[in-house]
């Protein structure tokens, strides 16, 4: 999957326990290995109106010819482990930077790097059509729980290439939002800006679309573009109406080479 806030890729490797399991990994499809890496441009951090420049990585795999799963460029890192009824599950792992001062020209708090964990389900509701949903708790940071819902229209041809495009909204818990959009009472001391405490709900809505394209059978490109409209508390925030930004786009491009294989 491609990544706008780049996670750490994460590689599993299997080794069979047995004679039998030995044998039955010799008899299956070779492994296809795809990576992708190349630079992205995101708000600095939530609400911010400056972008900054950031890694663009993406882990994918596959075996023999069957071609590499969707995963939309903009999820969090993740992999299904389990199906129930045409529906996915599996872990989801994100992250955000600390903020301090600096960061945003304003003397605000600060907010810690924010390490996140939680899950995700998927399914299909037509052959080209998927959508997704996803909840992740910080257990540093921002501490509060932060969740997205997705769909995505996929046009592709087997890996030669693939385009897609879709809705975002984005939910979060009072505890994000008061970390990054709110303003305590030393904030306002601090910065002239009205105290603010805002509640949980929708932070944004917005729209992401993705393109992949494999140049020959090893080396390939990747772009990704998403917007995001701050509305609710987020938006009604103080210090986004005075020194950032409603507006929060994000893009990134990458190559990938695919190792495995034939």
């Amino acid at each position: 999957m491609l990544y706008r806030f780049a996670p750490l890729a994460l590689l599993a490797i299997a080794l069979p326990a047995t004679a039998q399991e030995a044998e039955q990994e010799q008899t299956r499809e070779p492994l296809r290995t795809r990576v992708y890496l190349g630079p992205q441009l995101s708000p600095k951090t939530p609400g911010a109106k400056d972008l900054s420049f950031g890694p663009f990585i993406e882990v994918s795999r596959a075996r023999g010819d069957a071609p590499f799963e969707f995963e939309a460029p903009d999820e969090s890192f993740g992999f299904p482990v389990a199906k129930a009824g045409g529906v996915e599950f599996g872990p989801a792992l994100g992250f955000k930077g600390k903020r301090k001062a600096a960061d945003i020209g304003v003397p605000l708090h600060d907010v810690g790097f924010s390490f996140e964990i939680g899950g995700f389900a998927q399914t299909y509701l037509a052959k080209n059509i998927r959508v997704r949903a996803e909840a992740r708790q910080a257990v540093s940071g921002h501490d509060g729980l932060v969740g997205e819902v997705s769909a995505d229209y996929i046009a592709r041809d087997g890996d030669k290439w693939l385009v897609s495009l879709g809705p975002r909204v984005t939910l979060a818990d009072g505890k994000y939002h008061r970390a990054w959009y709110g303003i305590t009472a030393a904030d306002a001391v601090a910065s002239g800006l009205a105290q603010f405490r805002p509640d949980g709900g929708v932070e944004s809505v917005g729209l992401a679309a993705g393109y992949l394209r494999q140049l020959n059978t090893r080396i390939g490109i990747a772009a990704y573009a998403r917007y995001d409209h701050l509305v609710g508390d987020a938006g009604r925030s103080p210090y986004v109406r005075s020194a950032g930004s409603r507006s929060q786009p994000s893009v990134g491009l990458a190559l990938s080479y695919t190792f495995g294989g034939k």
